[in-house]
């Protein structure tokens, strides 16, 4: 018998304005995965495709260490998405071949009178069909597991980004003007000379 478990998180985050916006940064999809996990558990496949080995989760008895691999891209309006293609759990064979894992997400910068903020929000559904003993607890009993491990993945993973991201955009701005002799406390862009 499967069972569902989803949790949604919303996410927005007000960005300390800088020489360059964040709309260019966030061109950058690579910096955003490595803003959401270590870079030890991240492996880059493609241009837009990583392999996030998550942490191990413990739930009920049982511990399960997912690997999903996600792609995730910048559009031109500088929306950046996130969709997981693949899933896997490594050691267990039995729930492996009974587990699905859909991920999506979205960080989009909206301007406001006060500045930018970054509104986000990623949507996680898991359908797992348990092999007993899990199989004859109630349903209720699991959902109830099961979405707050989910909610509290999704919660780490918003930490994670309301720390990390505006650190590597503060960082990701200082090499970019040092490398172009820009000054940092000068928000003006050099003009070039077209000759």
């Amino acid at each position: 018998m499967a069972t569902k478990f989803t949790a949604s998180q919303s996410v927005e985050i007000a960005v300390p304005e800088q020489p360059i916006p964040i709309q260019h940064y966030l061109r950058q999809p690579q910096r955003l995965v490595k803003a959401l996990a270590d870079t030890s558990r991240i492996q880059q496949l493609s241009e837009e495709v990583f392999r996030l080995k998550m942490r191990p989760l413990t739930f009920m008895s049982l511990s399960i260490q997912p690997t999903v691999d996600m792609r995730v891209w910048a559009e031109s309006n500088g929306i950046i998405y996130l969709r997981s293609l693949n899933c896997e759990i490594l050691g267990f064979e039995y729930i492996n071949q009974r587990f699905a894992l859909n991920l999506k997400g979205y960080l989009s910068p909206k301007e406001f009178s006060t500045g930018t903020r970054l509104q986000g929000k990623a949507d996680l559904e898991v359908v797992v069909d348990f092999p007993p003993p899990f199989s004859f607890t109630p349903k209720p009993i699991l959902e109830a597991t099961g979405n707050g491990l989910l909610k509290s993945v999704l919660l780490s993973v918003k930490q994670r980004l309301l720390n990390q991201l505006l650190a590597d955009y503060r960082y990701w701005v200082i090499s970019q003007t040092k490398d172009r002799g820009l000054d940092s406390d000068s928000t003006e862009l050099p003009i070039l000379n077209a000759e």
